[in-house]
Order: structure tokens, then C-alpha cells, then sequence
């Protein structure tokens, strides 16, 4: 009851506020037209002494502004307590535009007193603009009311409470690498940077195709970092987009190496292009583990559906096969056929020659363990399928192009030794991506193991469009590399993506261990994860209700998602959304970022004008200026299948003539008559004398 007393109180003193101001009003239209009120009869000997006195002694109307301003200041005080009905349709600028109108007919109106068109022209002009004017003000004063000053529907998307201060600070160290940001908060855009002062901790870059991951953040890995000295792998999906810079900045940047790196190319298309290196160098192989690391990497690149099966019966047999094949090169005349066409050539050479080979070496007998056992049991369909299933998958690699980039030698793949430093790039195809990938993961699961060693110059690992290679090892070298100065930087669009190519578990590790995170649009299931991984923060709700008379507003407090999974399916090209790492000595005390990387487009453009393609390795010139380059790796080809048949021949005669090894012989040998004897003897009755190649007693 006292409230609404107090409400009562309240508004009869605003009408009598608004009251005074309507006397003010009519007492400045009375004075100053009084010849005018005379004629129509309107004025009264007592209200005349009353203002007379008034004149005498304040000089209130010395000047027409004066009772125009104690008008206003009335008017003012009235509609400062008025409480109206609020409005979302009133705004600032209507306002705004009402209060000027009223200004310029109430205060800018004294000249029409001194027009020549009689005082009862001026006095009606004057006192209708004056009206007007009035009116205007006291319109204003009613909607500043009536102003809904917290409308809610300005923040329809809740940007406010999800904008949030962002590092602003240049945090610069050997190996760092440093983007400029803008970010949104406070209701304007901010300077700042997104600083991963700790680059072996892995990062990981995500985003639909178009999203900026490449333009904005792995092109700056790799300019960055050549910057900085650092050995680097990279892996071009869409060869030679992400080549072309590595070459060309590193021409600019060979003063920030101690020791000047040289730049190689892996490249299948184009021989000419290429370099040529041996993947399973016999020298970077100690032990048999490292032979069954590359046959594993081969044969899960050619099969995918095979990660999702590891250590399945027909998955492994085919592994620890072409692992014995790799093994045997290795250590036959110190592995001068140590080479990945080689063992295709090898392991497409009949099983009879084949397994006598293997089984005459006692440290590859564990290794044929399964297929003896298949043998000795009679189970010929079983140990055929063994086989096949490493034969057929490896012969989409026989290509000559293939076999003339593996079997040379112009460079080893220890990339970060300090002596010799490298930037090695690898080219894939995506019209070819499921052959080459093979062989590029043999590279990849060679290096890994190369690199990833005390006492080396700092290196980065640089993988775009992650799931198109299996790169086994990935997780552990994540794991363990921080040590050892490797920084990987992998690139792919999101989750699902990467746990179809790589398995659930190895997925997950992948995921759970890098420390850096960059994600353009994702949706789903990944962002989901990433708004997850991002955490809550405390944000502000606020709810409105409106009465005829009044607004009530209630605030509370809620944890909710600092970044919702929402916004990150909906970031426009070149934001993003992530979270870095810090060091013991360079602490970030925000890690999370929601921002725009700038790029400058303009000298990035003018910086691929003027970049230089990839040289010319090989010419492939003969003498007389034709080229051979067709003739050349044919006859390597072809020098490679002579190579394995001089081998097996050399190999079948040393068994033949070693008595404690010549029942291999016997015992294939008539494993294979009693199959070719059951074959023909259901076709034709007769056994063909073509079998007699096998009798090698």
C-alpha cells in the first residue's frame, strides 16, 4: 500500500511539473504576442501588473529565451518520473530525430516575430511553431520513457556472452610460430595473436574444404619455420601447391641454417621433377621390427579396411610375409637389392621358389612360421590365400616411374641431422592417391623413425589432408617427439574423418595428445567435441516481463559453453576456433582463441607472382639432344626384374647344393606336382612336362 502511495505521490508532482511548464508556455506567447491577444480580446489588467511586476524585478522577460528555458527545464522534470508503457519500436534514433525537430521550432523560431505581415500573421506563425515545438519535446521526453533500454533482442545470437578477451600479447621464441588475430569483444574488434610458443606439442588443424586451414595456418607453419631454421618433411597432398612455397622461401631464408639445407622432392608423376631415394635403405635398418614396420605401413596404405582388423590371421600373414622378403634383401650380399621393387619383384616370383629361399635362413624362420604351418597341414587353399593377399594388393604399385624414384639413392632420409639438413617435400596425386600413398608411407614410417632421435637439429613433420596416407607411428611420435625438438603439424577435416582412416583407438590417441588445436567450420560430432574441449564459462541471463505501467528484469548466472558447438559449424572463412599451449617459462593465461587470422592477401599475392616453379632434377638428354626419359626408367624396370631372377636362380643353386637345405626343395617340389597333377589330372588326364622347371634335384 505504501508503494503505491508513494507511486500516487509520485505522479501528481510530475503533473504539476508539466503543469508550471504549460504556464511558462503560455505566459512567453501572452508577452511577446500581447498586441495580438489584445485584438482578439484575451488579455486581463491583473495578469498584465502580475507580469509587470515579475519584469521589474527578475527581468524574466528580457530575453524571448528565457521562459523558453525554464519551459524545457519543467517539461524535462515531468517526463524524467513519468513511467510508461515500454515499447521495443522506440528507439534512439527516432528519438533522437524528434527532440531536434522540436529544438529548431521551439528555440529557433524568435525571427517570425519581426516579419512584415501583421501581428496577427506573426502571432499565429509564432505561437504555431512554438505549439509544434512543444509538442516535438514532450514527445521525446514520453518515448525516453518509454525506451526499452535492455532490449534483448539486440543480442538475438548471444555473441555478447560468448566474446571474451583474447591474447593481445607478441610472444616470440626459437621455435615459435605467430599468427595476428582479430577478435570481437566488448562490441568491437580487437588486435591480437594467436602464439604457439611450443610447437612440439603437436598441432592439429581441422576445417570443411574452404574453410582457410591451409592459406591461414600451414602455410605460415611452413614459412614460419624455414624462417627459424627448422628441418622439415611435408606432405603435399595437391603437389606441388604446398611445395612451391617450401622452395621458394627457402631460397629467401638458407641464412637462418648454420649448416645450408638442401631441398629434395619426392614426385611419381614426373620423374624429371623428382629425386630419387630409397625408401628401406638397407643402412637405416638395424633390426627386423624396422622390415615388418615398413610391410606394415605398405600393405595398411593399400588396404584400409585392414586398420579397422589389425591382427587378424589374413591381415598379418601378408604383413610378416613382405616384412620376410624386406629382411632377406637386407641381409642378402648386404642388401644391395635392398629396395621396395625389388621385394615386389621378389614376392611375385612363384611360392616354390619363394619359400626355400626364406626357410634356408634360420632368423626368417619364425617369421614363415604361419605359412609352413599351412604347408605342413595340407591347407594349399589357405596358404595361397595368404599369399595372394599380399600379391595382389602390391601389384597396382608396379609401375616404372614408381620403381625409378625407389631404387636410387641421391639422399638419405635422416632430414634433421645437423650435418646435412634437409627440407624434403613428397608429392601425392589425388587422381592416384591410393597407389602412391603406399609408397609415401613407407617414407613417412622411415622418417619417423629417423628423426625422432636425441641430438638433432630441430625438424617439423608437416602432413595436409592427414587421413589420404596411413602414417604409422603418428600417435607415438606425437607422444615422444617434444623431447627431440620434432614439431607435427597435421592437417584434416574433422574427426570422422580421421577415425575411418585410422581406426577408433588410434583416432582417439591422435586427438587426445595434440596440444595445439586450429578448427575452421566442422560440424557434428567434431564440433560437439572441440566445444567440449573448450569448456564453460560463467555467463549472464537475463529475462524481461512488461506490465501496462512497468518492466521488470531478472538477472541470474549459469555455466553454459564458452564456444558452442553451433558457432563452430557456422565460422566463416579464415575464423577459427582452438586452444594453444604454453611452457613453464611463457605462460598464456587464454589459451582459447575465437578469432580471425589475418592474412595479408595482397603480399601474398605479389609473393606468388614472382616464386620460381620447382627445378628441373633430371633432364633425361641423350647425347644427341632427344629425350629418353621412357627408355631410361623402362630399362631400370626392366634391370630390376633381372636383378630378383639372377637372385632366386643364384639362390635355388646355393640351396641345391647344400645337403642340409635340399629337402626344401623336395618338399615344395612335390607339394607343387601333387597340385599341378590334381589340376590336370581333372582337366586333361596327363601331366604336362612344363612342371619339369621345378625339378632342381
Amino acid at each position: 500500500m505504501a508503494q503505491e502511495d508513494d507511486l500516487r505521490a509520485l505522479g501528481k508532482v510530475m503533473y504539476f511539473m508539466r503543469g508550471i511548464s504549460v504556464i511558462f508556455l503560455l505566459v512567453n506567447c501572452y508577452w511577446f504576442c500581447y498586441e495580438a491577444f489584445h485584438v482578439w480580446g484575451f488579455t486581463l489588467g491583473i495578469i498584465d501588473k502580475i507580469l509587470m511586476n515579475f519584469q521589474r524585478t527578475t527581468g524574466l522577460f528580457s530575453s524571448i529565451l528565457w521562459t523558453k528555458l525554464f519551459c524545457v527545464v519543467f517539461l524535462a522534470l515531468s517526463c524524467l518520473g513519468t513511467k510508461g508503457v515500454k515499447e521495443e519500436k522506440i528507439t534512439w534514433p527516432k528519438i533522437w530525430t524528434v527532440l531536434f525537430s522540436g529544438f529548431v521550432f521551439f528555440f529557433l523560431n524568435w525571427w517570425l516575430l519581426v516579419l512584415p505581415i501583421g501581428k496577427i500573421g506573426v502571432a499565429s506563425l509564432y505561437i504555431f511553431t512554438l505549439s509544434v515545438g512543444y509538442i516535438c519535446l514532450l514527445m521525446g521526453g514520453v518515448w525516453m520513457s518509454r525506451l526499452l533500454k535492455n532490449n534483448l533482442m539486440d543480442d538475438v545470437f548471444n555473441t555478447e556472452n560468448e566474446s571474451f578477451m583474447q591474447e593481445t600479447r607478441l610472444m616470440e621464441n626459437e621455435y615459435s610460430v605467430n599468427l595476428p588475430t582479430r577478435f570481437y569483444y566488448k562490441k568491437k574488434w580487437n588486435n591480437g595473436w594467436i602464439n604457439v610458443v611450443n610447437p612440439f606439442r603437436a598441432s592439429m588443424v581441422l576445417g570443411t574444404p574452404g574453410s582457410g586451414k591451409s592459406y591461414a595456418i600451414v602455410n605460415n607453419y611452413i614459412k614460419q619455420q624455414i624462417e627459424k631454421g627448422f628441418a622439415m618433411y611435408i606432405y603435399d597432398y595437391k603437389f606441388p601447391d604446398l611445395s612451391e612455397i617450401a622452395y621458394n622461401h627457402l631460397l629467401h631464408h638458407l641464412d637462418a641454417y648454420k649448416v645450408k639445407p638442401q631441398f629434395f622432392v619426392i614426385n611419381f608423376d614426373d620423374p624429371r621433377k623428382s629425386h630419387r631415394c630409397n625408401p628401406i635403405n638397407p643402412a637405416f635398418m638395424t633390426d627386423i621390427s624396422d622390415a615388418y614396420e615398413s610391410a606394415y605401413t605398405i600393405m595398411l596404405n593399400l588396404n584400409r579396411s585392414w586398420i579397422q582388423k589389425q591382427g587378424d590371421f589374413f591381415v598379418e600373414s601378408p604383413i610378416i610375409l613382405l616384412a620376410a622378403i624386406i629382411w632377406f634383401l637386407k641381409i642378402y650380399e648386404d642388401g644391395k637389392y635392398c629396395t621396395f621393387p625389388h621385394a615386389i619383384e621378389f614376392l611375385n616370383r612363384p611360392y616354390a621358389q619363394i619359400f626355400p629361399i626364406l626357410t634356408s635362413y634360420d632368423e626368417l624362420a619364425n617369421y614363415l612360421s604361419p605359412f609352413m604351418d599351412a604347408w605342413e597341414g595340407g591347407a594349399q587353399d589357405q596358404l595361397q590365400g595368404q599369399i595372394a593377399s599380399a600379391k595382389i594388393p602390391l601389384s597396382r604399385m608396379i609401375s616404372p616411374a614408381l620403381y625409378w624414384v625407389m631404387t636410387g639413392d641421391d639422399f638419405s632420409l635422416d632430414i634433421n641431422n645437423p650435418n646435412e639438413p634437409k627440407v624434403l617435400v613428397v608429392g601425392n596425386n589425388p587422381d592416384r592417391q591410393n597407389i602412391y600413398s603406399a609408397a609415401l608411407g613407407l617414407y613417412n614410417s622411415r622418417i619417423v623413425k629417423l628423426i625422432n632421435k636425441k641430438k638433432q637439429l630441430k625438424s617439423s613433420v608437416i602432413i595436409d589432408e592427414l587421413p589420404t596416407i596411413y602414417f604409422r607411428g603418428l600417435d607415438n611420435l606425437i607422444a615422444t617427439a617434444r623431447s627431440n625438438k620434432v614439431a607435427v603439424c597435421l592437417g584434416f577435416q574433422d574427426f570422422s574423418q580421421l577415425t575411418r582412416d585410422y581406426g577408433d583407438k588410434e583416432s582417439k590417441v591422435i586427438q587426445n595428445t595434440v596440444g595445439n588445436v586450429f578448427s575452421g567450420q566442422v560440424v557434428g560430432e567434431t564440433a560437439k567435441t572441440l566445444s567440449e574441449r573448450f569448456g564453460k564459462v560463467l555467463q549472464q541471463r537475463q529475462s524481461m516481463t512488461i506490465n501496462r505501467n512497468d518492466k521488470s528484469t531478472s538477472i541470474s548466472t549459469q555455466m553454459d559453453s564458452l564456444i558452442p558447438a553451433s558457432k563452430i559449424s557456422n565460422l566463416t572463412q579464415g575464423m577459427f576456433v582452438g586452444a594453444v599451449s604454453d611452457n613453464f617459462d611463457e605462460r598464456i593465461e587464454q589459451k582459447i582463441f575465437h578469432a580471425e587470422i589475418v592474412v595479408d592477401s595482397a603480399k601474398v599475392s605479389a609473393e606468388m607472382k614472382v616464386y620460381q616453379s620447382i627445378p628441373t632434377i633430371a633432364d633425361f638428354i641423350n647425347e644427341d639432344g632427344s629425350d629418353n626419359l621412357k627408355e631410361t626408367i623402362e630399362a631400370n624396370y626392366r634391370k630390376v626384374k633381372q636383378e630378383i631372377l639372377a637372385l632366386v636362380d643364384l639362390e635355388i643353386e646355393r640351396i641345391r647344393k647344400t645337403p642340409s637345405f635340399v629337402h626344401l626343395l623336395k618338399q615344395y617340389q612335390h607339394e607343387m606336382l601333387d597340385i599341378t597333377i590334381t589340376k590336370q589330372d581333372k582337366e586333361y588326364g596327363v601331366l604336362f612336362a612344363s612342371i619339369t622347371y621345378l625339378d632342381y634335384s
